[in-house]
């Protein structure tokens, strides 16, 4: 078969006078210097303005369409252009036509669903696979992982993302990162750093206090470069200390290449034009993806004698450094499609283990003699598989949640699909450009519908409970890197959805019939108002395009879940001490939470501060049922080779086969006030173990890791004294408890920098 889609375009260039163009070498791993010294100036300028898709494609060497943006081509040195695409859940290109077929790439599960898994080696054979798809399709760099924290709900990015915790997403991230580049396809770390609102993100000042910036912001960061090497790293559009991350030396060079040691290339996020000088001098290497003004003010600024060349030498290395190591310079080929079956089983497998049972009264589920359902819900009937934005992968179908079930052999309500369908019908109309193609309607206009209003049918909930054997229902929300979510009927449910759940809670229970509620969410959503109305509730997340398959894998106990929380689910969004400085969509313009956001509640973020303060919430973070039980026994932590190793025994004691992950906390037994009770260090997750099967799980933590940051020496200190070790099921769930001894102090000095313009008072904890 043919090269997919390969494209190649008549070389020549966007600018017609180029310099000096004839030296004789040509581009290879050992020579990079010696090309720098050939390049004219105008060429090294040209090099370091990337371009993209919907531009002149005379400055390149392959086009992929859809293709987020390239690097320029100069073949006189042997350089082609690269590619970049989106992709955190999967490759992010327009359909590739081959012998007159279509072929689609697989969108994967949400960085939450994966991040639920509690499972690196999954994520990591997930990312193998979509690293598979970018090479067969031309692509040389997919722009993932993004790592930000969640700091609060409403984040409209949070489903991009992995967790509120820096270890957690981390580790997932360079599992992510490791996936891709065993495939020789390269990764962008994002989104470096504090792209924690949607809100103002072009210009909003993060004021964040140094030590959460260095405990939490940038912690993850560090984590994930220490297990990785990923060929990228994307700075975002805020700012940190007043000054753009796009320009900011103290992030880029002082912490991102000095403290730290990266050697890659830094490449700025797209469509935020800057001030070019200053992002290339800041540390910023490649600017994508093109504006004429950038290339203007670029050779302006080397004219001038303003923007040194030194600057500019650097930064042609880091770019050419880059471009040897990518599919383009090796020029390979694939005669091959990617095995897309093969593909949609892994997306559907993946999904499966990273959904959360939350709630599971009676063993409701799995799901035993029964047939007739009614499913409730617009969105059972039009699932969704992921987010918007740049995130939403070009797929070849979605399997909804109806489909899925009827599939497995359950028999749905006919009366009530056919409402529901033509509710929806109803609702496309509205809301889709109806010139739409069919993968357009699929992949970029897929909307979460309001949900239908059952209160002026007072017979329809009460007839369905006669009819069938019980009832499931589906909330749905959307995300997208567009704009933040709101609290009202976003974080909060709607009032159609209080009363759907109300209503059939009490119609079925009624007749002894049971219900279930399943959550088709990228994030957080208020569940303590409600939760104790259901017999059982499933966080189902974005579960890419196996939605429905995998919902049925799990409903049915095909699939025992083993998801857990990523996040803590408060009691409600007023709990969370960051809502007191998050900008309210709509309701901030300017000033405080627009133009800056004061990180007020410093370190105080997700369980950190609930379980410091004792404060109950819905569902604590790491919180997570399965179908069977575990017995955690054994427990032991123990100095190796300048490591701890904290080792636990998890015995399946239930009747059905299961994983399990155990997460190991760590807290100083006379804790500063300033200082978590207890913070996660690492975790483990078993084999799929048969009931009476045990394994001893392994993990490690060093003493830098306990460290936390004191502010007035700018550095890591870890002080002497005895330190808890748990182990625990969930933050709250410590199943044992483990001493420790550090008997002398230690600190890790760093560069005082990345100070907010403005001192930020932080909440204080008693």
């Amino acid at each position: 078969m043919k090269c997919v889609d390969r494209v190649w375009i008549v070389l020549g260039f966007l600018f017609c006078s180029l310099g000096s163009a004839g030296g004789s070498l040509r581009l290879a791993e050992d020579n990079i210097d010696e090309i720098v010294k050939q390049m004219s100036p105008r060429e090294k300028a040209m090099l370091l303005v990337g371009c993209e898709s919907l531009v002149s494609k005379d400055s390149l060497t392959v086009y992929v369409p859809g293709a987020a943006g390239y690097t320029k081509a100069f073949p006189q040195y042997g350089i082609p252009s690269t590619v970049m695409a989106d992709g955190p859940v999967g490759v992010r290109i327009f359909p590739i036509k081959v012998d007159g077929k279509r072929h689609y790439c697989t969108c994967f599960p949400s960085s939450t669903l994966l991040a639920s898994t509690w499972d690196t080696q999954l994520v990591e054979t997930q990312a193998g696979a979509m690293g598979e798809e970018a090479a067969v399709y031309d692509v040389d760099v997919i722009l993932t992982p993004g790592i930000n924290i969640m700091r609060n709900p409403l984040c409209g990015r949070n489903f991009e993302y992995f967790s509120e915790d820096p270890v957690l997403s981390g580790l997932m991230g360079a599992a992510m990162v490791n996936g891709v580049q065993s495939r020789g396809i390269g990764t962008s770390l994002k989104h470096f750093v504090a792209n924690n609102q949607q809100v103002n993100k072009l210009n909003n000042d993060s004021r964040i206090p140094v030590k959460a910036l260095r405990e939490i912001y940038l912690k993850g960061f560090e984590i994930c470069l220490q297990h990785s090497n990923p060929w990228t790293v994307m700075s975002s559009y805020n700012k940190i200390g007043g000054i753009l991350t796009q320009s900011n030396a103290e992030l880029l060079r002082t912490v991102l290449r000095e403290e730290w040691g990266y050697d890659g290339l830094v490449v700025s996020d797209w469509y935020g034009k800057r001030n070019s000088p200053e992002q290339l001098e800041g540390g910023t290497n490649l600017l994508m993806p093109v504006e004429k003004a950038q290339l203007e003010e670029i050779e302006a600024g080397i004219e001038s004698g303003a923007l040194s060349m030194e600057v500019i030498d650097d930064a042609v290395k880091h770019i050419l450094d880059y471009v040897v190591k990518t599919k383009a310079f090796r020029k390979d080929i694939h005669a091959a499609l990617p095995d897309l079956e093969q593909h949609a089983a892994l997306s559907r497998s993946v999904a499966g283990q990273g959904m959360v049972l939350l709630k599971n009264d009676s063993c409701v589920l799995p799901l035993k003699g029964i047939k007739n359902i009614s499913l409730f819900g617009a969105t059972a009937y039009h699932s969704i598989a992921g987010g918007g934005g740049s995130s939403n992968v070009n797929k070849s179908h979605i399997v909804d949640i109806s489909t899925g079930l009827e599939q497995v052999g359950f028999v749905l309500d006919r009366s009530l699909k056919d409402l529901y369908t033509k509710y929806n019908a109803y609702q496309e109309a509205l809301l889709v450009d109806p010139k739409a193609t069919d993968w357009e309607r699929l992949s970029y206009r897929r909307y979460v519908y309001p949900e239908m209003d059952l209160m002026p049918n007072k017979t329809l909930v009460g007839e369905q409970a006669k009819s069938n054997d019980m009832a499931v229902v589906v909330i749905g929300r959307g995300s997208t890197e567009e704009s933040d979510r709101k609290v009202h009927d976003d974080f909060n449910l709607s009032d159609s959805e209080i009363y759907m759940i109300d209503k059939v809670c009490e119609e079925f229970h009624a007749r002894n019939k049971k219900v279930v509620v399943l959550l088709n969410i990228g994030g957080v959503v208020e569940t303590a108002s409600w939760k104790n109305k259901p017999d059982a509730i499933l966080s189902v997340w974005f579960p890419g395009q196996e939605c429905g398959h995998a919902v049925a894998d799990v409903l049915t106990g095909t699939v025992n879940p083993s998801g857990k929380l990523p996040m803590t689910f408060p009691v409600r969004y007023s709990d969370i001490p960051s809502s007191k400085n998050y900008p309210i969509v709509g309701e901030t313009l300017s000033g405080k939470n627009f133009d800056y956001t004061s990180y007020e509640e410093g370190v105080w973020v997700g369980y950190r501060y609930f379980t410091t303060v004792n404060k109950a919430v819905s569902y604590p973070f790491g919180y997570g049922l399965s179908y069977t039980e575990f017995l955690y026994s054994e427990p032991s932590v123990k100095k190796e080779k300048g490591r701890w190793v904290a080792k636990i025994k998890v015995t399946n004691v239930g009747a059905a086969e299961g994983h399990e992950s155990v997460q190991v906390y760590v807290g100083a037994e006379n804790r500063a006030s300033e200082n978590p009770l207890r913070e996660l260090k690492a975790f483990g997750k078993t084999k799929l173990l048969k009931p009476g099967e045990s394994e001893i799980l392994t993990m490690n933590f060093t003493d830098y890791d306990l460290a936390h940051f004191d502010e007035p020496s700018s550095s890591w200190v870890l002080e002497k004294g005895l330190y808890k070790v748990s182990f625990g099921a969930s933050c709250e769930d410590i199943r044992s408890v483990q001493d420790i001894k550090v008997k002398k102090q230690q600190r890790w000095g760093v560069n005082r920098v990345l100070n907010p313009v403005v001192p930020v008072q932080t909440m204080t904890i008693d």
